[in-house]
This record gives structure tokens, C-alpha cells and sequence, in this order.
């Protein structure tokens, strides 16, 4: 159930160790839509209820609702150069 969502971030989020209670439990946000990026909130329920397996969810500009559906089709893979009948290039060794 893969998705794409907006991120504007574009600087790593610092988060200072003294600053979390050692009591709970930090949960680091995987689904992407999370309105406390990059903590979880809990989001992902959404994503598990409503997402089918085989379609890619595209996400509004909030990353609060599904604007288009598609098919999931992979990337193609990149194309393979073709074979050279020439030897490699050598380099003459250093004097």
C-alpha cells in the first residue's frame, strides 16, 4: 500500500534526549501522513483501514486525504548498456 505525500522539511528535525520523558514510548512516524511529523500520532490506522494492497494513495498538500488512486506499478528497471566488442581501456603504469 504504498503512497506519496508532501514533505516540506528540508532540514533534518534535531530532537534533543533531554527533552523526552524516559516514561514513554517515542514512536517515530513510517506511514507519512502523520500531522506531527516525524512523531507518530497515530495516522496509520487511516492508512491500514481504508488502503488496499496493489494501488498507490496520492495524498493532498496536508497529508490528511486521499486525492487520487492509481494502480501501483514499479518503476521500470534502467535500461542495460549494451555490450562493447572492445577490450577495456588500461592505463600505463606510473614511472
Amino acid at each position: 500500500m504504498p503512497r506519496l505525500v508532501y514533505h516540506r522539511a528540508t532540514d533534518p528535525v534535531k530532537i534533543d534526549p533531554k527533552t523526552l520523558d524516559p516514561e514513554k514510548l517515542l514512536s517515530i512516524c513510517a506511514c507519512g501522513i502523520s500531522q506531527k511529523f516525524p512523531f507518530c500520532d497515530g495516522s496509520h490506522k487511516k492508512c491500514r483501514a481504508n488502503e488496499q494492497p496493489g494501488i498507490l494513495y496520492v495524498y493532498d498538500r496536508d497529508n490528511r486525504e486521499v486525492v487520487e488512486e492509481r494502480p501501483d506499478v514499479p518503476p521500470a528497471p534502467p535500461p542495460v548498456p549494451p555490450a562493447s566488442d572492445s577490450p577495456p581501456p588500461t592505463t600505463a603504469p606510473s614511472a
